[in-house]
């Protein structure tokens, strides 16, 4: 093991309290074979690969007053307040990295706008330092947006897909 990896690692969990623990699983010849990231709250057996929040409720216009004593009919007409957007679950990055849509350079991607995601399936693929981990989604639903763009560098909590769990 690699102790700058530790401490870095450490640093992850210190400064990110959603975080509950990071599982390291070492493969053939002691090479790492996967990295996994739990929730905090979580319970044991519950490990997740993705971090999941909910959008926040759009902001909608506030409801026209009652036409009450105080007159003043000459007033703009109050246009109706568009229905409400869906509620998105969104998957975020568990980690720093280089995100991929595909398991290997010219392969179909995982998911895209339209597909139908299932809870563990792999999603994408984020690769940190030199290890490529695949990322499950731990909810299900339709795909209505990718965030991410292929081989681009993303952040820890960054958005990487919006599903719509009624779709």
């Amino acid at each position: 093991m690699n102790l700058d990896l530790i401490s870095q690692l450490v640093k992850t969990l210190q400064d990110a309290p959603e975080i509950g623990s990071v599982e390291i699983r070492r493969g053939f010849l002691g090479l790492w074979a996967s990295v996994r990231v739990s929730r905090a709250g979580h319970q044991a057996g519950g490990a997740q690969h993705v971090v999941v929040g909910q959008a926040p409720p759009p902001m909608t216009a506030p409801a026209p007053m009652a036409a009450g004593g105080g007159g003043g009919g000459g007033g703009a007409p109050v246009a109706a307040a568009a229905p409400p957007a869906p509620l998105l679950l969104e998957i975020k990055s568990p980690m720093v990295g280089t995100f991929y849509k595909s398991p290997e350079p010219g392969a179909e991607a995982y998911i895209k706008v339209g597909s139908r995601v299932t809870s563990g399936q792999v999603v994408c693929i984020i690769e940190a330092m030199k290890i490529m981990n695949e990322i499950e989604a731990d909810v299900q639903g339709v795909v209505r947006e990718v965030c991410v763009e292929n081989a681009q560098p993303v952040e820890f909590g960054q958005v990487l897909f919006r599903l719509d769990p009624n779709g």
